[in-house]
């Protein structure tokens, strides 16, 4: 395995208060209330990384988006910790997670992440991704593939660069650059074009918690990291079973993408879900959660 360089090196372990967020809990279970009491943090090479983690069951570790950070997993912790050992983390510059260091690019998110699983002893584990998120997952893959026993990678991205034409690229990393050339009180990291429609109206506060919560400078780094990736040569040489889950209405990754990926990684299984766009996991938790439950239990983790 690649030697993790310094922001990921050897790693501790603490815990601490997480601070409630009312407003967001207010309109989701007792359940899902009672996840968001604590977060735990690792720490590595000077980078502390937070992460809650419940239930117990084979692992399945999940990784947020850009502009957003693990608490947009709710629907999935409270669902799945019957089964599962579940671990949703804040990367590095998001949520309860310290800031992104200097210099820091995608081998060193994939590091980062490498790190949170080897401390929480949990690999091979499934590890699944949204968005930015299924980005970062492949390059764990990438140097990391003996924590990896499936990949799970939903309305995502090989990059941008690696996905996107380049005329939408040059649109897309654009509109980064108007939106961090905004006024610091101006500065807004949602997007219109995420959801079919409104957001759903349970996960409103949620959703506006996070965004209030966005670093300018960690938006910043991933978004032009992401914008500069091309993991299309990666695909084809994944060997681990693979689930993509797709919204059909996905504006942002179009189902274009999604036939990409399902083309270019052997025996691939693609589930697309009805009336979702880019934010499935929240827009229709049960079908998604559905599917990521019965993918993980016909591939069950085989420990090293």
């Amino acid at each position: 395995m690649p030697t993790p360089p310094a922001n990921c090196g050897s790693t501790a372990h603490r815990s601490q208060a997480r601070e409630p967020v009312s407003q967001a809990r207010a309109t989701t279970s007792d359940a899902e209330a009672c996840l968001a009491l604590h977060v735990n943090v690792v720490q590595t090479g000077g980078v502390e990384i937070a992460y809650e983690r419940v239930g117990e069951g084979p692992p399945l570790v999940f990784v947020h988006g850009a502009g957003e950070d693990g608490r947009v997993w709710q629907p999935q912790l409270a669902a799945l910790a019957d089964e599962f050992t579940v671990v949703a983390w804040d990367e590095p510059g998001a949520g309860r997670s310290s800031d992104v260091p200097a210099d820091f690019g995608l081998t060193e998110y994939a590091n980062c992440l490498a790190a949170l699983i080897e401390a929480l002893e949990l690999g091979p584990a499934h590890v699944a991704g949204i968005s930015w998120g299924g980005t970062v997952v492949l390059e764990l893959y990438r140097h990391h593939s003996e924590l990896v026993a499936t990949l799970i990678l939903a309305d995502t991205y090989a990059g941008w660069k690696g996905s996107l034409s380049e005329e939408e690229l040059r649109a897309r990393v654009e509109s980064v650059h108007r939106m961090l050339a905004a006024p610091a009180e101006d500065f807004d990291p949602t997007l219109s074009d995420l959801f079919v429609g409104d957001p759903p109206a349970e996960f409103a506060s949620l959703l506006a918690d996070m965004a209030a919560d966005v670093r300018p400078e960690s938006f910043r780094v991933a978004l032009l990291v992401m914008a500069e990736a091309d993991q299309s040569d990666l695909l084809p040489r994944i060997t681990v079973p693979t689930l993509l889950i797709w919204g059909e209405q996905d504006v942002r990754s179009p189902l274009s993408v999604a036939r990409q990926f399902e083309r270019a990684i052997p025996d691939a299984q693609l589930v697309v879900i009805p009336k979702a766009g880019h934010v499935s996991n929240l827009e229709r938790p049960e079908e998604f959660n559905a599917a990521v439950r019965e993918f993980c239990r016909t591939h069950s983790p085989q420990p090293i």
